[in-house]
C-alpha cells in the first residue's frame, strides 16, 4: 500500500484483525503482519471494539509464579489468575525458557491426542468400533470418476502448452546477464535447464564438453549479447578458481578500497547483531 493512501477495509481484514487480537499479538506485530501504519491499527482496533493490550512490565513476583506453575499447569488458567492475555504469558514464558513439563504433555490436560484418553472432552468426540462413516457409498456429482476428472492435469507434449516457444529460440537471462537459446523439448528436463547459455554452446561446438569444475567466460572487453558476434576468440575457458579470483574485489581493486569493503561489511553485521539485541 502507497504511503498518503487510506487502507479499505474488507471483512476479511476484520477477521485476521480479530484474530490477531484473540492470540495476543500487539498493535506493532497487528501492523507488521497486515502491512499497515500503527495507528490505522488503531483506529480501526477502536471501530472493532477490541482493546490491544498495552506492553506489560512484568513484576519479579509474576515471574516467580510463572516459574512455579508453568510446567505443570493450563496457560489458560495462569493467564486468568494473572489477568493477562494468553498469549502474553506464552511469549513471557519463551523468553524465561520454561517448558511444560514430561508429566503434564502426558496428561489429559495437555489435550494430545492420545489411545487410553478418558477425559470426557475426548471421549465424546472419539471413533468408536463398529461406527459406520457418514458418507460411506455415497457417489457425489464432480467428484472422480464424474466431472473433476475434465479439470485434472493432464501429461501432454511440450508444444501444446500455452507459453511453448519452438527449439533454437533465443532470450536474455537477467540473471546470468547472457544470451540463452532453447535446445530440447524432453519432457524429463526439467524446464530451466531446457535453456543454455549460447556463449557455451559456441565454445563446445569447437572444443567438446566443458571439463568439470571450469567455466566458459567472455574475455574482458569482448562481451556481447548479440549471438550472432559470439565467436570462439571472444571466449575463455577458466577453472572455478580463477573465475572466482577474477571478480573478487581484492584483484579489481587497490589494497585501500578492499579493506574499506571488509571494513563497510563488518559494521553492517554488527549494527544488525545490535538491532536484533533491541528487538529482543
Amino acid at each position: 500500500m502507497s504511503k498518503g493512501h487510506a487502507r479499505t477495509w474488507s471483512a476479511f481484514d476484520d477477521d485476521v484483525l480479530r484474530a490477531l487480537h484473540a492470540n495476543g499479538h500487539g498493535v506493532s506485530y497487528a501492523a507488521t503482519f497486515m502491512v499497515c501504519a500503527k495507528c490505522t491499527i488503531h483506529r480501526r482496533a477502536r471501530r472493532l471494539g477490541l482493546v490491544f493490550d498495552e506492553k506489560h512490565n512484568w513484576t519479579a513476583a509474576e515471574d516467580a509464579v510463572l516459574r512455579a506453575r508453568y510446567p505443570d499447569e493450563q496457560t489458560a488458567d495462569i493467564a486468568r489468575d494473572l489477568g493477562l492475555n494468553i498469549g502474553r504469558v506464552y511469549q513471557r514464558a519463551a523468553r524465561l525458557g520454561l517448558h511444560k513439563s514430561a508429566e503434564f504433555m502426558a496428561s489429559d490436560a495437555a489435550g494430545r491426542i492420545q489411545r487410553g484418553r478418558q477425559d470426557p472432552r475426548m471421549v465424546a468426540h472419539q471413533f468408536q468400533k463398529g461406527i459406520v462413516p457418514a458418507n460411506k457409498g455415497l457417489r457425489r456429482p464432480g467428484w472422480a470418476p464424474g466431472r473433476m476428472r475434465e479439470t485434472q492435469f493432464k501429461r501432454r507434449p511440450a508444444h501444446e502448452a500455452r507459453n511453448y516457444v519452438p527449439i533454437g529460440t533465443e532470450k536474455y537471462d537477467a540473471k546470468r546477464k547472457v544470451t540463452m537459446r532453447k535446445v530440447t523439448d524432453d519432457p524429463s528436463v526439467f524446464p530451466v535447464m531446457r535453456w543454455r547459455p549460447v556463449h557455451v554452446l559456441v565454445w563446445e561446438a569447437a572444443n567438446g564438453p566443458v571439463p568439470k569444475d571450469h567455466i566458459v567466460v567472455f574475455k574482458k572487453g569482448r562481451k556481447t549479447l548479440v549471438s550472432a558476434d559470439i565467436t570462439v576468440d571472444r571466449l575463455d575457458l577458466v577453472t572455478l578458481a580463477e573465475n572466482m579470483r577474477r571478480n573478487s574485489y581484492h584483484t579489481n581493486y587497490p589494497k585501500e578500497v578492499a579493506q574499506l569493503i571488509q571494513l563497510k561489511g563488518a559494521l553492517n553485521r554488527k549494527i544488525n547483531k545490535l538491532s536484533k539485541g533491541q528487538q529482543r
